[in-house]
């Protein structure tokens, strides 16, 4: 549950425990913290109406340690945000009747019988309330770089590319959905609506666009700037695909449709193309950098489903009660922003240490 080495961040917590967070290190000693910026990213984790749970969830963020009149100390900042919408009896079936697609059954063996299985225990959604918040807080180390990332995809609607949609939610819906193409969000809403109303779920797709990268971000190999930023997205709950550029589409294209010339100057070298490829060799070009995240459907669905009892040895029809999502991408939107910002925050300062 660690993620980064320079900057560095530690998840905790449970679905339905007393509280959840992260442990971040490595955060620079003198900057600024803007506690008006956190909630207001806090609050781009929640999309409105009714395209989400009902768990509502204040996501006060209280910073414990780290900091000191409104500034960073250098030392590890311990960030807290509490549960107070925790239902236990919604979750009184498990461990003996562990829900299709969700972790119940695996975490119960691999704990021997400990684990906190309430809505996911350490492996819900719920602990990304803590990515966001420490995302928020090292944002400024970014300086130019800009991350915008909608939903790209609901089932088998498709939205425009980022770099073709308006800068801002061009609607209330955009707003609610998470997706800056003001045409197909009527589509998108109806799709969810009917998913609903067949006690249903539907997969989804985040896509996220980086600009103003400087060139040169990011190690060689592992810690390369998509292997460090797939590594971080598909760690989101529910992510089951990345692609990086031009993605899968690679697979039908030549080298000479592929590849993008150097053009510009030897002062500033600059790539060519429709769609150069914002990192090579795992460092940034200086190019726009696109990326792609798959979500599988949400697998709490109120549909009756027939799965293993453990207690009883045979299958049973399991109906899941509770507050669930429909969708994912709606939500996921502010996750993928906060994973690309620790990421790059991190290389950032590793390319700072290595000058």
């Amino acid at each position: 549950m660690r993620l980064g080495e320079t900057l560095s961040l530690t998840l905790f917590g449970e679905s339905h425990g007393h509280m959840v967070g992260a442990l971040l290190e490595g955060v620079p000693a003198g900057l600024a913290i803007d506690e008006g910026r956190i909630a207001q990213r806090m609050l781009t984790r929640r999309p409105g109406g009714h395209f989400a749970s009902k768990r509502k969830e204040d996501d006060v963020v209280e910073l414990m340690t780290g900091i000191h009149n409104g500034f960073s100390t250098g030392q590890p900042i311990l960030i807290q945000i509490k549960n107070k919408d925790a239902r236990e009896s919604d979750y009184s079936f498990i461990p003996n009747h562990p829900r299709p697609g969700h972790q119940d059954l695996v975490m119960h063996l691999r704990s021997g019988g400990f684990a906190d299985l309430r809505g996911g225990g350490s492996s819900s959604a719920r602990l990304t309330a803590g990515i966001v918040a420490a995302a928020a807080l090292v944002e400024p180390l970014l300086g130019d770089i800009r991350i915008d990332a909608h939903v790209g995809a609901i089932g088998a609607i498709e939205a425009a590319r980022l770099d073709e949609c308006p800068e801002e939610w061009a609607s209330e819906l955009c707003e609610q959905l998470r997706c800056r193409d003001v045409n197909v969000v009527d589509s998108m809403k109806d799709c969810i609506e009917r998913i609903r109303k067949e006690r249903n779920s539907i997969g989804s797709r985040v896509d996220v666009l980086v600009s103003n990268l400087p060139q040169g971000i990011g190690e060689p190999w592992f810690d390369g700037l998509e292997p460090a930023l797939g590594r971080a997205y598909l760690s989101i709950p529910a992510a089951r695909g990345v692609a990086f550029g031009q993605g899968f589409e690679a697979v039908e294209m030549t080298g000479l449709e592929h590849n993008s010339p150097w053009g510009g100057s030897p002062q500033k070298p600059m790539q060519e193309g429709e769609r150069p490829d914002g990192s090579i060799a795992g460092l940034s070009t200086g190019s726009n950098l696109y990326a792609q995240i798959a979500f599988k459907p949400p697998s709490s669905i109120a549909h009756e489903q027939i799965t293993l009892d453990l207690e009883e040895g045979e299958k049973k029809p399991l109906v899941v009660k509770g507050r669930h999502d429909p969708v994912l991408g709606p939500r996921a939107v502010s996750v993928a922003r906060a994973m690309t910002t620790l990421v790059l925050c991190d290389l950032i300062l590793r390319k700072r240490d290595a000058l």
